[in-house]
């Protein structure tokens, strides 16, 4: 920091302050330890900022380009390949998914979530792995290819993530779905929401799970089946609008412990126009609430794919399932800051996908930086105005302690950051 540095990724200091909102560093400190001058926690550091810098690793080339970035991260190189595989190799499956549950409560008092409604949902992403595995299509046109197959719970009212589990052989969606509900319940206690699944989900374990626990409740479509198609079409429907009907009845699995309802829903204004289509649902909210305010929301778990994939959930090279766990679970940490900061712009950047922010503003602004007595100064260059940056970053010591935050940054020897805008 003694010398003066310039170039295009001092848009990455931008997420500093918001580290420190969030508490990134104790977070990573119940992950690291604490030997060696917290250096695990600074390589955890560059790959956080390398995930919201959309990068599946800066690693790779290694030039001047990249000076700012390593100093963001409290060191004076760009970490190896070795020493990264070595810190994520580290750590167990179990310690990953703390992490997430400690996100997740920091997030919730932050107002990342609302918590009423929970989208689950299996996603599966590409692998280059050289284990033999399965090969699957995502669609009949396409080539088989391998995947990783991941279930994650997003609240479907902000389009924030809660977490992740990941699938394997030996593991069904019904096992990697009840150990997520397990996480929630860790991060809130005394949280009762409803779960909007797919029909993937459906299964007598997982119903007779929910129901027991009495945490949630779940609406998601059933199966097709036959047997389930005979009933709903007898059923008496109440029609809500023109070609829009729904009816219902109690329901179990074979051997299942507990009932459940059994939704239909009723398209057409004539017999010979009826299109039906089966939902299961637990709980006492009106079938008619459950199938047209609240299952269409599930929708935002697709939005978070599409604008937030590329942070850490769209390509995987090693199955390692503990570097892949912990790997996943330090982008949660980069989509956390990412979505404060982009909390900060107006209308309409505020939809920016992560891969828009990352080029534009992350990596795609000159400036240079330096340092004057206790305090880290970073020059932006020619930032669009219609941003207002300078009204959150100028001045920033003093902002952050108007919060109630210290603004000295640990892993940069307690000096203090503040930004100014040409």
């Amino acid at each position: 920091m003694a010398h003066k540095v310039s170039g295009t990724l001092l848009g990455i200091w931008l997420l500093i302050p918001e580290h420190l909102r969030l508490g990134t560093w104790d977070l990573l400190s119940s992950l690291c330890s604490f030997n060696n001058n917290d250096i695990e926690k600074r390589l955890s550091l560059q790959l956080i900022n390398e995930a919201a810098l959309c990068l599946n690793g800066i690693r790779k080339s290694r030039s001047l380009c990249h000076q700012s970035f390593e100093i963001a991260n409290g060191l004076p190189y760009i970490a190896t390949d070795k020493e990264i595989h070595n810190i994520l190799d580290s750590h167990t499956i179990d310690d990953a998914k703390q992490l997430q549950v400690r996100l997740a409560v920091l997030r919730k008092t932050l107002g990342h979530y609302k918590g009423d409604l929970w989208a689950f949902d299996p996603h599966r992403i590409p692998t280059y792995s050289k284990r033999i595995m399965v090969k699957k299509k995502s669609c009949p046109q396409k080539r088989s290819k391998k995947i990783l197959q991941t279930f994650f719970s997003v609240d479907a009212e902000t389009g924030q993530p809660f977490g992740f589990t990941l699938g394997s052989s030996g593991k069904t969606t019904t096992r990697a779905s009840i150990e997520l509900l397990q996480m929630m319940s860790l991060s809130f206690p005394s949280a009762r929401g409803l779960l909007a699944a797919d029909t993937e989900h459906e299964s007598r374990e997982l119903l007779d799970y929910i129901i027991g626990t009495n945490a949630y409740e779940i609406i998601m479509p059933a199966s097709r089946r036959q047997k389930i198609m005979n009933i709903i079409k007898k059923l008496d429907y109440k029609p809500h609008w023109c070609g829009y009907a729904t009816g219902e009845t109690i329901y179990s699995h074979k051997k299942s412990k507990h009932n459940f309802r059994l939704i239909g829903q009723r398209n057409g204004e004539t017999e010979s126009e009826f299109s039906y289509k089966p939902f299961i649902a637990t709980g006492d909210k009106l079938s008619i609430e459950l199938l047209s305010e609240k299952f269409p929301k599930r929708w935002s778990i697709e939005d978070f794919f599409n604008f937030e994939g590329v942070i850490g959930w769209n390509r995987v090279s090693t199955m390692n399932l503990n570097i892949r766990y912990a790997k996943m679970s330090l982008a949660l940490i980069a989509q956390a800051v990412t979505h404060q900061f982009k909390r900060k712009l107006p209308q309409p950047y505020k939809r920016w996908t992560a891969q828009h922010l990352a080029n534009s503003i992350l990596r795609g602004i000159d400036g240079d930086l330096r340092v004057k007595n206790d305090t880290v100064i970073v020059t932006l260059y020619n930032v669009p105005k219609e941003l207002n940056l300078e009204q959150h970053y100028e001045n920033l010591p003093q902002k952050l302690e108007a919060e109630g935050i210290n603004p000295k940054i640990p892993w940069l020897f307690n000096f203090k950051l503040d930004f100014k805008f040409k």
